[in-house]
C-alpha cells in the first residue's frame, strides 16, 4: 500500500514568505517620495543652512524671522518671506520688516533655484550687496533702504537672466553701473531718488520699457535708446537734456562766435612778461620795452577784440531775432507754415524699412495743409485777409497747464508717422518728433457738431482732467474740415491687442487673473472719475471698448476717446460709437447714464472670456450665438469656469475661482438689457473694488507681474 503524500506545509510557508516580501516592497515604493520631492528633500538641509547664515548677519529687532529656526525646513515649515516651488526655495520676499545689518548674499549660492530677492522698505545700510554672486536671479528689489556709496561698475556683470532692478529711494552715489548696459534681458530699471551722478549709460535692451531715473544728479544728453521714456522719469536732474525732456543740449550749441575775436586779444597773459613774448613785440616797436609800457599795446588789441566781439554778438542776436520771428509767424497757423515750405509737404518719403512709416505731413496733416495753403493764398491776394480767415487756417493749441509746449507745428510736420490703426472715428498715428519723443495723433473728420468756441472750451475741459487711468489730452489742432487730437504715446498698445493678438501677426498673450482684475479696476476707477468730473454729460465716455484702452509700461489701463460725444456729428456717433449701441438706445431712441455701464459690462465679459465683445443687439432668429452676453447668460453659472472663462486663464486656487465668478456676475449685471434693473456705476465700482486676486508665491509670473525667463518673448505670460 502506497504511503500518503506529506502535507504541503513547507510549500505553503514559502508562498506566504513571498507574499510578505512583495507587500513590503510595495509599501516601500508607496512611501518613497517622487524624484522631484526627493531632490527637494535632499536640498532642504543646504537651503536651511544658507538661509540661517544669511540671517546671522541680519538684525531682526521685531522678531520677524522667528520662524527661521535650526532643525526645521524652510518650505515645509513655511519660513517667513521664503517662497518655494517644487525645486525648493525660489524667492525671498522680506519686505517692510524693519530689518537691518549686513546682507551676506554669498551664502545664498547654495540655492540654485533662487530667482527673486526683495528686501524693500527696511533699514539696511552700507554698500550695495554683491548680487552678481547669484547669476541666476531674475529680479532684485532693494528700494526704500539706506544703502549708500558708489556701486561698482561690474556690479551686474554676468547676470544674463536679470530682468528687474529696483534700487530707488536709497543714497547711492557715483555713476550708474556700466554693467547694466550688458544685461540682455533687462525689462525694468528703477534708480530714482538717489544721488547718482554723471551720464546715463546707453541702455539698448529692446525689451526695456520701464525706466525711472528721476531725482538724481545726472547730467548730459539722454541716450537715444531711452527717447520713448516719459519725461517724468528724468525729472529732478537739472543738468539732463535730450529728446524726452525736449531740452536741447548746450553741447550742440558750442561756444558762440564771439570768443573767436577774443583769441586775437590772447597776448594779455604774455604782457606780464615785459614784452618777451614774440606775439607782443610787433605791436611794441615804437614803445619802451617795460612791463608798464606793455599795457597800452594789450589794451589796444583788447579794444579791437571787444569791438569785434560786440559786432559778432550783435549779428548773432539779429539772426536769432529773425529766426524767432519766422518761427512765431510759422506757428501762428497751419496754412502759412505749410505753404512756405512746400518741399516738406510734397517731397516723396525716403525709402522706408517699415511699410507703415511715412511722413507725418503726408499722413496726418497733408489734407489740412493743402486747404490751409489755399486759404493763405486767397488771403494774400485779398491784401492780407481778415482775422476770421486767418483763424480758419487752424492752429496747434496745448491744453495742459502741467505740460509745456514741447513741440511746434513744424515739428509735427517733420515727424515720421506710423499708422497705428484705422478706427471707426478716425485714423491714429504714432508721430516720432525730431527730438525723439513720440506722441499719438488721431485725425477726425466727423467732428463738426459745435462751433469753434464751444469746441475749444470742451477741449480745455478735457485738458483739465487728470487720472492715472486716463490717457491725457496734450494738444489739439482745429480746422473746420478736420481736427487732430494729440495724446501721449502708450508703449504696450491696446487691451484688444493683448487679449486677442490683433494686427501685425501679434500673438495672443497669456494674461493672468491678477492682471485682468487690475485692468478691470483701473477702467472702473477712470470711468467713475469721468462720471464725477463730467456729470453734465449723459454719456461721459461714449466709446468704451478694448481697442480704446491703451496700456502703459506696467500694463496699467489708459482710457482714450472719452467724452467726445458733445463734439461728434450725431449721425456719425449714432452709427459708430458703442454707447449708442446700448439696448435703451435701440428701444427708446436715446442714451442714458447707464449706457457706459452697459459697455463696462461687455468689457468685463470680454476680459474674462478672452473673446471680442459684440455691441450689436442679437437677432432672435440667430439665437445670439455671437453675442457674448447671450452666451454667458445661457450658460449655467456652475459651468462658467469650464466653458466661459478664457482657456488660457488657468487658476487652481478655489478663492481665485470664486472671485472670477463674482466678476462675471458683475459683468452680467452691468450689461443687463433692462436699463431699470441694470446696476448703477457706483454699485458696479464698489463691487469690483471688493474683489481680490491671491498672490501665488510659486508662480514666477505672478511675482511683481514678471515674465518667466525660460519663455520666448513671442509667447509672453503676463
Amino acid at each position: 500500500m502506497a504511503a500518503a503524500p506529506p502535507p504541503p506545509l513547507p510549500r505553503l510557508l514559502l508562498l506566504l514568505h513571498l507574499l510578505a516580501a512583495a507587500a513590503s516592497a510595495s509599501l516601500l515604493l508607496l512611501l518613497l517620495p517622487s524624484s522631484a520631492d526627493a531632490a527637494r528633500l535632499l536640498a532642504e538641509p543646504d537651503a536651511a543652512d544658507a538661509l540661517l547664515k544669511l540671517k546671522s548677519g541680519i538684525t531682526d529687532g521685531g522678531g520677524e524671522l522667528g520662524s527661521w529656526s535650526p532643525g526645521t525646513s524652510p518650505c515645509e515649515s513655511q519660513w517667513a518671506g521664503v517662497m518655494c516651488n517644487n525645486n525648493g526655495v525660489h524667492g525671498l520676499q522680506l519686505e517692510a520688516m524693519r530689518l537691518s545689518g549686513t546682507l551676506d548674499l554669498a551664502a545664498l549660492k547654495a540655492l540654485p533655484g533662487l530667482r527673486t530677492l526683495s528686501f524693500m522698505d527696511n533699514e539696511f545700510a552700507g554698500p550695495m550687496p554683491a548680487v552678481k554672486e547669484l547669476a541666476g536671479l531674475r529680479a532684485v528689489f532693494l528700494s526704500g533702504n539706506k544703502f549708500s556709496g558708489v556701486i561698482p561698475a561690474d556690479a551686474f556683470a554676468g547676470m544674463s537672466w536679470l530682468k528687474k532692478v529696483v534700487l530707488s529711494n536709497n543714497n547711492f552715489s557715483g555713476p550708474i553701473p556700466a554693467s547694466l548696459a550688458d544685461v540682455p534681458r533687462l525689462l525694468e530699471l528703477q534708480l530714482n531718488d538717489n544721488k547718482f551722478q554723471g551720464k546715463i549709460p546707453d541702455l539698448k535692451q529692446k525689451e526695456l520699457t520701464e525706466v525711472n531715473l528721476a531725482n538724481n544728479e545726472l547730467e548730459g544728453e539722454i541716450p537715444a535708446s531711452l527717447k520713448s521714456i516719459k519725461p517724468d522719469m528724468f525729472a529732478g536732474n537739472k543738468k539732463l537734456c535730450g529728446a524726452p525732456l525736449g531740452a536741447k543740449c548746450e553741447a550742440a550749441a558750442t561756444p558762440p562766435p564771439s570768443p573767436a575775436p577774443a583769441l586775437k586779444a590772447a597776448p594779455r597773459p604774455t604782457s606780464d612778461k615785459a614784452g618777451t613774448s614774440p606775439l607782443s613785440q610787433p605791436e611794441q616797436n615804437d614803445a619802451p620795452a617795460s612791463a608798464d609800457d606793455g599795457e597800452p599795446a594789450v589794451g589796444s588789441a583788447s579794444s579791437y577784440g571787444v569791438l569785434a566781439a560786440f559786432l559778432g554778438t550783435l549779428a548773432i542776436a539779429a539772426v536769432a531775432f529773425v529766426a524767432m520771428r519766422k518761427r512765431r509767424d510759422g506757428t501762428k497757423n497751419f496754412g502759412p507754415a505749410a505753404s512756405t515750405k512746400p518741399k516738406v509737404e510734397q517731397q516723396p518719403p525716403p525709402p522706408a524699412t517699415k511699410a507703415e512709416s511715412t511722413s507725418a505731413a503726408s499722413a496726418a496733416a497733408a489734407p489740412a495743409a493743402a486747404t490751409a495753403g489755399a486759404g493763405a493764398a486767397g488771403s494774400s491776394r485779398a491784401g492780407g485777409g481778415s482775422t476770421a480767415r486767418k483763424a480758419d487756417q487752424g492752429r496747434l493749441t496745448f491744453v495742459r497747464d502741467d505740460r509745456g509746449r514741447f513741440f511746434e507745428l513744424q515739428d509735427l510736420l517733420k515727424a515720421t508717422a506710423e499708422v497705428l490703426g484705422t478706427a471707426n472715428l478716425g485714423v491714429c498715428y504714432r508721430a516720432t518728433l525730431t527730438s525723439g519723443q513720440s506722441v499719438v495723433v488721431k485725425r477726425f473728420k466727423e467732428m463738426n457738431r459745435v462751433g469753434r468756441e464751444d469746441f475749444e472750451e470742451h477741449m480745455r475741459r478735457l485738458g483739465r482732467l487728470s487720472h492715472p487711468n486716463l490717457l491725457p489730452l496734450v494738444a489739439y489742432y482745429y480746422r473746420k474740415e478736420e481736427k487732430l487730437l494729440i495724446h501721449d504715446f502708450a508703449p504696450n498698445r491696446s487691451l484688444a491687442n493683448l487679449l486677442h493678438g490683433e494686427g501685425r501677426g501679434l500673438k495672443k498673450a497669456v494674461v493672468h487673473w491678477s492682471l485682468r482684475l487690475k485692468m478691470v479696476k483701473g477702467v472702473a476707477r477712470a470711468l467713475s472719475y469721468l462720471y464725477d468730473e463730467l456729470s453734465m454729460l449723459t454719456v461721459p465716455h461714449g466709446h468704451l471698448k478694448s481697442s480704446n484702452i491703451l496700456l502703459d509700461a506696467t500694463y496699467e489701463p489708459l482710457l482714450t476717446d472719452y467724452a467726445l460725444v458733445p463734439v461728434m456729428n450725431q449721425s456719425h456717433a449714432a452709427q459708430l460709437m458703442v454707447a449708442f449701441k446700448s439696448p435703451e438706445r435701440k428701444q427708446f431712441g436715446r442714451s442714458s447714464k447707464k449706457s457706459d455701464v452697459w459697455c463696462l459690462g461687455l468689457l468685463i465679459l470680454e476680459i474674462m472670456a478672452g473673446r471680442p465683445a459684440t455691441y450689436e443687439m442679437p437677432k432672435a432668429a440667430a439665437g445670439g450665438d455671437d453675442d457674448l452676453a447671450s452666451v454667458v447668460g445661457s450658460t449655467p453659472e456652475d459651468k462658467w469656469l469650464a466653458t466661459v472663462v478664457d482657456p488660457d486663464l488657468k487658476v487652481a486656487d478655489e478663492e481665485d475661482k470664486e472671485e472670477m465668478v463674482k466678476l462675471i456676475r458683475i459683468g452680467m449685471a452691468c450689461c443687463e438689457a433692462n436699463v431699470d434693473t441694470r446696476w448703477e456705476l457706483k454699485t458696479a465700482v464698489d463691487r469690483i473694488e471688493e474683489l481680490k486676486a491671491k498672490e501665488h508665491a510659486n508662480d514666477d509670473q505672478s511675482f511683481y507681474s514678471s515674465v518667466d525667463g525660460e519663455e520666448e518673448r513671442s509667447d509672453v505670460g503676463i
